[in-house]
């Protein structure tokens, strides 16, 4: 299992940042393999990725969600991975922007990836394009601010 951890400071307001955060269906413009999201409903996803020219689709759920502070999420199905997004205000115009998951490759394939370091790299990159992204724009997309709390044990 990796562990990903991956910061970046955007030129915007974190009520900016955190509102195109939860425009996943925007996330195929920034982030390289990822092909669609479905929103299903408050909590749940439908992905689809191509992995080294391999389709696939699996389902997440929103474990926890807070506005203008942090996403968490986890997948149902596929391959086993697992994250938090966090929004931290450095002032009224930046705002950090970092994300952690837990990824747990599925086959030869993405064994291979993660060993040679190929799942870090695209995390990292597609931070880099998410920022280009919301600062090109200037402005969110959309936005959902719904209050998600953690499940308890």
């Amino acid at each position: 299992m990796s562990n990903v951890i991956e910061a970046i400071d955007v030129d915007l307001p974190v009520a900016t940042a955190y509102n195109q955060w939860t425009q996943f269906e925007t996330f195929p413009e920034f982030m390289q393999g990822v092909e669609r999201i479905e929103q299903l409903d408050e909590t749940h996803t439908r992905w689809t990725i191509d992995i080294a020219g391999a389709t696939r689709t699996f389902d997440a759920t929103i474990t926890e969600q807070h506005p203008e502070e942090r996403v968490a999420w986890t997948s149902d199905e596929g391959p086993l991975h697992a994250g938090v997004v966090t929004f931290h205000r450095l002032d009224d115009t930046v705002t950090r922007v970092t994300v952690q998951m837990d990824i747990d490759p599925e086959g030869f394939v993405e064994n291979v990836a993660d060993k040679a370091g190929v799942l870090d790299r695209r995390i990292k990159a597609d931070m880099r394009r998410f920022k280009e992204f919301i600062e090109r724009r200037g402005s969110e997309t959309g936005a959902w601010r719904g209050d998600i709390d953690r499940p308890q044990p």
